[in-house]
């Protein structure tokens, strides 16, 4: 990196401001609810569009649109102008928002999809973007900032198209996120700043380079299979909570299950102040806390078995996978600042086929040890995680980079 190019990104990390921050972190909510509108809205559709075996390909092609954005997408944020590459994303999930809106079959809207969960990893191109223009000081709780905003969007996207999705239709909640993700994009329009790319690349190297990446940082790949563990973990309780809430012990329907997520609202707190504690007592620090706290949730869920033990249980294993997330966040976004973007892809990807393999195998404990099976497979995966990270505070330090 040149001398100009240098004093030109100290530049951008001073010059931003709160107003420009609390942004970002609302346009990356907005994006990241797009891939979790359809699944409340699933019965509705299928109703409409019948093809009750297609329709239920609709969130697994979202989600595998989002993996395929994170891995081929998330690379352009250090080659091309990030700015430009932000709003360009968000007009692009408008459009395919509006196709999915005007779907006329199933297998079309399953297309449609696709397109929507790609397009919607634009809030993963804030992300980086966020911490690159942060002094090192103040990056960690500018990450936490960003990443309630995440939170935010996840949570609340599913009581918001439930909601428009009984009252108003399927097709009205895709037309209503056109404008949505419009509106972020003219945010983004006014509020990111100048930022140039880091890296002159072409773009197939920079796909190759992700190897290279990943052997080359050792906590890099502690990050990343960590957070894959307590991914998994956390998607574990989600996939099963409405069916343990239905059994006989509870007697509780879907409503129930969704008011969890507004008690998981607790998590969006956890973000931003792991990011100020990561900032002040390191993230490593954080890292520790936020395992042992995961650790504890399943214990608390597996062994006392009562709703009120769930509820506390959520916000614990909130706090612990979500201060995780932010501090590992934190430790691979310093390791190669030229870089951001593609050691997001690395970092991103891993969490989300530890989700998906977490989701797996939570339905087959399920179905074979109820639910004292998926709590043993969730702190197994914590205890993963532990071991991961023991293993990485044991390791010799290497002088290849400053890690």
């Amino acid at each position: 990196m040149d001398i100009s190019t240098a004093s030109h990104h100290q530049h951008v990390a001073a010059g931003l401001g709160r107003g420009a921050l609390y942004a970002m972190a609302v346009a990356s909510g907005v994006a990241v609810a797009n891939i979790y509108y359809n699944q409340p809205m699933l019965g509705i559709i299928e109703t409409d569009l019948g093809q009750t075996s297609v329709t239920g390909l609709v969130p697994t092609a979202t989600q595998l649109g989002y993996a395929l954005g994170l891995f081929f997408l998330l690379p352009f944020g250090d080659i091309v102008h990030r700015r430009k590459l932000i709003i360009g994303q968000f007009i692009v999930l408008a459009a395919a928002l509006a196709v999915a809106a005007i779907a006329p079959s199933a297998w079309f809207l399953v297309g449609a999809s696709l397109l929507v969960g790609a397009s919607a990893t634009v809030a993963q191109q804030i992300v980086p973007f966020a911490a690159s223009l942060a002094t090192p000081e103040k990056r960690g709780s500018t990450i936490g900032t960003v990443m309630a905003g995440v939170l935010s969007g996840i949570l609340f996207s599913r009581t918001l198209s439930g909601f428009v999705g009984q009252h108003a239709g399927w097709r009205e909640m895709f037309w209503i996120s056109v404008p949505l993700s419009l509106a972020a994009a003219v945010l983004m329009f006014f509020t990111l700043p100048d930022h140039r790319p880091t890296s002159r690349m072409h773009y197939h190297r920079a796909i190759a380079s992700l190897a290279h990446l990943w052997s080359r940082h050792r906590k890099l790949r502690t990050a990343a299979l960590m957070q894959a563990a307590l991914f998994g973990s956390f998607t574990a309780f989600w996939t099963i909570l409405a069916f343990y809430l239905q059994t006989p012990r509870f007697n509780l329907g879907a409503d129930v299950a969704g008011l969890f997520g507004i008690i998981g609202a607790v998590g969006i707190f956890a973000a931003p102040l792991a990011g100020r504690i990561a900032d002040r007592r390191g993230p490593h620090f954080v890292v520790w806390i936020g395992v042992l706290l995961t650790l504890l949730s399943w214990a608390i869920v597996g062994l006392w078995g009562s709703l009120a033990a769930l509820i506390i249980g959520v916000i614990v294993l909130d706090f612990g996978v979500q201060s995780t997330l932010v501090s590992n966040q934190h430790i691979v976004y310093a390791l190669e600042p030229e870089a951001r973007s593609r050691l997001n892809t690395i970092f991103m990807t891993s969490m989300f086929l530890g989700g998906a393999a977490g989701a797996a195998l939570a339905t087959f404990a399920w179905e074979q040890a109820g639910w004292s099976g998926v709590s043993v497979l969730g702190a197994l995966l914590a205890l993963v995680a532990l071991a991961i990270r023991l293993l990485d505070h044991r390791a010799p330090r290497r002088s290849i980079v400053k890690e």
